[in-house]
């Protein structure tokens, strides 16, 4: 399907629900959303896989937007070892999942849970110390869309259910 000069593909349209055509006049604000490192984490998630072992595992579900991630988690005591998802959302919510799970391997539950806080404040306020978020920092403009709060959210609520020995978690109340 052509659609303004970009072509819509079975591969980029199963990257994400809200894929868009590249536009020539986004708004600043968009630009601060989509972020060149969203973006990459988008088309190039980290830990996009199931572990086989893992011991603890949770569902995300945001039905408002039909984002829907599985979130992996293998713990040695502590101290989480391995962590990986699996599902499918939009740019923000793949990216912020890649980068979770890049930000949590190796960390304790203590600093998962604390991590999440942190994330979580950034989010909704756009403060953030830039150098303790690292590669989160880039979210950081999704204070401006918050109805976008719980897509980049849902893959951390997810790790806190599979922390917690929940099995699912929902955006929405039942």
């Amino acid at each position: 399907m052509e659609t303004g000069g970009w072509t819509k593909t079975p591969e980029n349209q199963a990257a994400s629900f809200h894929n868009q055509p590249p536009d020539c006049a986004m708004s600043d604000n968009l630009k601060d959303l989509y972020q060149e490192e969203v973006l990459y984490h988008d088309k190039n998630p980290r830990n996009f896989r199931a572990i086989p072992d893992a011991n603890r595992r949770a569902e995300g579900d945001n039905p408002l937007c039909g984002d829907h991630f599985t979130v992996f988690l293998k713990l040695d005591k502590d101290v989480i070892r391995d962590v990986s998802f699996q599902g499918s959302g939009c740019a923000i919510s793949k990216a912020s999942a890649s980068m979770m799970t890049e930000r949590l391997k190796g960390k304790t539950v203590a600093e998962a849970r604390s991590c999440f806080t942190e994330f979580q404040k950034m989010l909704v306020t756009g403060q953030g110390d830039e150098e303790a978020m690292g590669s989160l920092y880039a979210l950081k403009g999704v204070h401006q869309f918050p109805m976008r709060v719980k897509c980049a959210i849902l893959s951390w609520h997810a790790m806190l259910a599979g922390l917690n020995g929940e099995a699912i978690v929902s955006t929405e109340k039942p």
